[in-house]
């Protein structure tokens, strides 16, 4: 199972990230990511960074897919990795367009890839 921890929930991933995630992984659940202050101290973050580290082992997965904040990403990736679980990115390709003046960006998933 793939445990997907980021702000973007596994129903609203576009097909192809979905079919990868099932192909590769076999199901994915979520793991809402925390909201982080901009204010939180070192200490506070080793906290929270425990918290889900726990969080993470109860779900027995066979990767994590995290992205977000990235103090707080790597301090996980680092703590997960360091206990034989696979910690993974989603690549995507920018594309970006203009209407009106207005610059759109739309993101297309690549791939996954391994921290």
């Amino acid at each position: 199972m793939l445990l997907n921890l980021s702000n973007h929930p596994n129903h609203l991933w576009g097909d192809n990230q979905r079919a990868k995630a099932i192909e590769f992984y076999g199901e994915v659940k979520d793991l809402p990511f925390p909201q982080i202050s901009p204010s939180l101290d070192s200490a506070g973050l080793d906290l929270l960074v425990e918290d889900y580290e726990h969080q993470v082992r109860k779900f027995y997965p066979i990767a994590v897919h995290i992205m977000g904040e990235m103090t707080f990403t790597f301090r996980l990736v680092t703590l997960l990795k360091s206990q034989g679980i696979l910690c993974i990115a989603s690549t995507t390709q920018r594309i970006a367009s203009e209407e009106n003046g207005i610059k759109i960006s739309k993101f297309e998933f690549v791939q996954f890839r391994s921290y």
